[in-house]
C-alpha cells in the first residue's frame, strides 16, 4: 500500500505541535530566559514588534548551532522546525536582529543570565569553590593595516612642533609683518597666528587693488610670501590636532585601529605568516568551571598580568568568584600577589610565577649568579656568594614601574677589602665598581607562598582541560574566531551571547554523557540518578 503524500493537502497548522527532545539546547536555552523575568515596559518610542526573551533565544540557539551573521539567523528563523518552535513561528528580520545584538537591554540580559546560570550549578552540586581564569585573543572587525601607533604620534607631533617653531623663525625675517614673538612659543599659539596672518592678508589685498597699476608692487610681494606661510602654519595646525585625537583615542595603550577605536593591535595565535604580526584584537578574559563559563570580560590590554585585578573585581561584583583562584604563570606577579592576599583574605591563590619551573631545573639549582643558591645569615642579614664574597646590608631602596606600582628593596653591598685591607678581585665589577645586589623580599615572600599553595593542592591540574577545552569549543566548533560587530561595548555582548550559546551545548551535552555511563554500569548510584533526574526536569 502507498503512502499517501501530498504536498498540496490542507491541513490545520498549530505553531505549539511540535516540542524538542528532552535533553535540546532549546530547552536549556527557553528555562534559562524565562527564569530571568524580564518585564520592561517600552514607556518612549515606537511599541516592541518582538518580545526582547524570543529575540535571545533565538539568538542563543544561532549561535550555539555556529550560526552568527544576522542574515543567517533571519534565514535560520524561517527553516529550522526548532527556531520556530522557540519564537512561535514569528520571523524577525535581519535588521530586527542586528539592532537587538547590540543593544543595551541585551547586555543587562546577559549578565543576569550569567548570574541565574551560576546560582543553579551552584544550587544542584555541579560546580565548587574553584575559579579557572584565562585569557585568549579574538580578532576584531577591523582592517589589519589600519594601525595608529602612538609612539610614532608622538614622534610625528614633536617634529610637527619643531617644523611650525621654524615658519615662525622664517616669518620674523622675512617682510611679512605681524607681531609674533617666536621665544616663548606654544602650539596652542597657532591659532592666533594664522588669524593674524588672514588679518594682514586682508590687508595686502586692499592695497593691492589701491595700488593695482604700481610695479612691480610690494604689496604683491609680501601677500605672497604670507600666504605662503599661512598654507604652511594650517598645516601644522591641522596637524596638531590629528595627533592630538591619536592621542586621545590611544589613551593608555600602544595602538588602536582607525576602523575600530576600541580594539588593539595584538600578537595572536592565528599567525598565517608567522612573522608575528599583530592584529586588531581583544583579550578575552573568562572564569569556568566544570567547562562552564560563569564569567567573562573583554579588554583592550593585550598582557594578561595587567587583566588579572579588574577581572578579578568584575566577578567579585558579580559574585561569581569562588575562594580558590586558578590561573596560569601569564597572571604570576608581585602586583597580582598582593591584591588578592589584602582585597581578598578569604580567597587562595593558585597562581605559579614564570619562574617557578626553570627553578626547580638542575642548571637553575648550578648557577652561581642566582642569590637563591647563595649561603644566607639572617642573624646578621648578610649573604655569602660562592666565591666567597660577603654582601652587606647597605640600605633600603624602592621603584615604581610605569603602572605607578612600587617594589620595595633591601640593597647588599659586597665587602670591597678583606682582612688585610687589600682589595678582593671579586668583588668588583668589570669596569671596577663594587658589586650590589638588590632583593625583593615582598617578591620572595609571595614566590614562597605560591610554591607551598601549589604542592598542597590538586586543583591546579584541572586547570588545562577546564578553561582551555571552553576556548577550543568556542573557536573550532562555534567556529567564533572574528567578531562581526565594531567597539568595545558592542563586542561584549555578543561575546556574551557566544559563550552563554556554549554553556547551553554544554548542558545539553551532560545528561548524554552520563547516560553513555549508565549503560556500561549496572549498578547506578543514588547519586547519579540524582544527578540526571535534575538536569532533565
Amino acid at each position: 500500500m502507498d503512502l499517501n503524500y501530498n504536498i498540496n493537502q490542507l491541513s490545520l497548522n498549530i505553531s505549539t505541535a511540535y516540542e524538542p527532545e528532552l535533553n535540546h539546547p532549546a530547552r536549556y536555552i527557553n528555562r534559562l530566559v524565562e527564569g530571568l523575568a524580564i518585564q520592561k515596559p517600552n514607556i518612549m518610542g515606537r511599541p516592541r514588534e518582538y518580545d526582547p526573551r524570543m529575540l535571545l533565544k533565538l539568538v542563543l540557539l544561532a549561535y550555539s548551532y555556529g550560526v552568527i551573521s544576522c542574515r543567517k539567523i533571519e534565514r535560520f528563523a524561517r527553516e529550522n522546525l526548532v527556531a520556530r518552535w522557540l519564537t512561535q513561528e514569528q520571523q524577525p528580520t535581519y535588521r530586527t536582529i542586528a539592532r537587538f545584538v547590540v543593544s543595551p537591554d541585551l547586555e543587562e540580559m546577559i549578565q543576569n543570565g550569567f548570574k541565574d546560570f551560576h546560582d543553579y550549578l551552584k544550587a544542584h552540586g555541579m560546580i565548587d569553590e574553584a575559579s579557572f581564569i584565562d585569557g585568549t585573543k579574538i580578532l576584531a572587525n577591523a582592517n589589519k593595516y589600519s594601525f595608529v601607533w602612538k609612539k610614532r604620534t608622538i614622534k610625528y607631533s614633536e617634529l610637527n612642533i619643531e617644523k611650525a617653531r621654524k615658519l615662525l623663525q622664517e616669518i620674523k625675517q622675512a617682510e611679512v609683518k605681524i607681531n609674533v614673538n617666536g621665544d616663548s612659543f606654544n602650539i596652542d599659539q597657532l591659532d592666533t597666528i594664522v588669524a593674524l596672518l588672514e588679518q594682514r592678508i586682508e590687508e595686502l589685498n586692499q592695497r593691492v587693488s589701491e595700488t593695482a597699476k604700481v610695479s612691480p608692487n610690494p604689496a604683491k610681494q609680501e601677500r605672497r610670501h604670507a600666504k605662503k606661510y599661512l598654507h604652511a602654519l594650517d598645516h601644522c595646525r591641522q596637524k596638531n590636532l590629528e595627533y592630538r585625537t591619536q592621542a586621545q583615542i590611544a589613551g593608555p595603550r600602544n595602538s588602536y585601529s582607525k576602523t575600530d577605536h576600541d580594539a588593539t593591535f595584538m600578537r595572536v595565535k592565528e599567525d598565517p605568516m608567522r612573522n608575528g604580526q599583530t592584529k586588531p584584537a581583544y583579550n578575552l578574559q573568562i572564569m569556568t568551571n566544570s567547562q562552564f563559563v560563569l564569567g567573562y570580560d573583554l579588554m583592550q590590554n593585550p598582557t594578561d598580568t595587567r587583566t588579572l585585578i579588574p577581572f578579578l573585581k568584575l566577578l567579585a561584583q558579580n559574585g561569581v568568584l569562588g575562594r580558590v583562584i586558578v590561573a596560569d604563570a601569564g597572571y604570576g606577579s608581585e602586583r597580582n600577589y598582593k591584591y588578592i592576599e589584602d582585597e581578598l583574605p578569604g580567597h587562595t591563590a593558585l597562581i605559579p610565577y614564570s619562574t617557578m619551573i626553570k627553578e626547580n631545573s638542575r642548571k637553575w639549582r648550578s648557577d652561581d649568579r642566582k642569590v637563591m643558591n647563595w649561603e644566607y645569615h639572617e642573624d646578621d642579614d648578610y649573604y655569602v656568594n660562592p666565591n666567597g664574597v660577603r654582601f652587606n646590608f647597605k640600605r633600603y631602596a624602592y621603584r615604581n614601574d610605569k603602572y605607578k606600582f612600587r617594589r620595595d628593596f633591601k640593597v647588599y653591598q659586597a665587602e670591597k677589602y678583606n682582612e688585610n685591607h687589600q682589595v678582593i678581585p671579586q668583588a668588583l665589577t668589570p669596569r671596577g665598581n663594587t658589586k650590589y645586589i638588590m632583593i625583593n623580599q615582598q617578591w620572595e615572600y609571595f614566590k614562597a607562598k605560591a610554591r607551598e599553595s601549589l604542592s598542597n593542592s590538586n586543583t591546579y591540574s584541572r586547570r588545562k582541560y577546564d578553561v582551555e577545552t571552553v576556548f577550543g569549543n568556542l573557536k573550532a566548533y562555534l567556529g567564533f574566531n572574528r567578531f562581526t560587530v565594531r567597539g568595545l561595548k558592542k563586542a561584549k555582548r555578543q561575546m556574551g551571547i557566544a559563550l552563554m550559546a556554549l554553556n547551553m551545548k554544554k548542558m545539553a551535552g551532560r545528561p548524554t554523557i552520563f547516560g553513555n555511563s549508565f549503560r556500561k554500569r549496572k549498578n547506578r548510584s543514588e547519586f547519579q540518578m540524582k544527578f540526571r533526574t535534575v538536569l532533565l526536569v
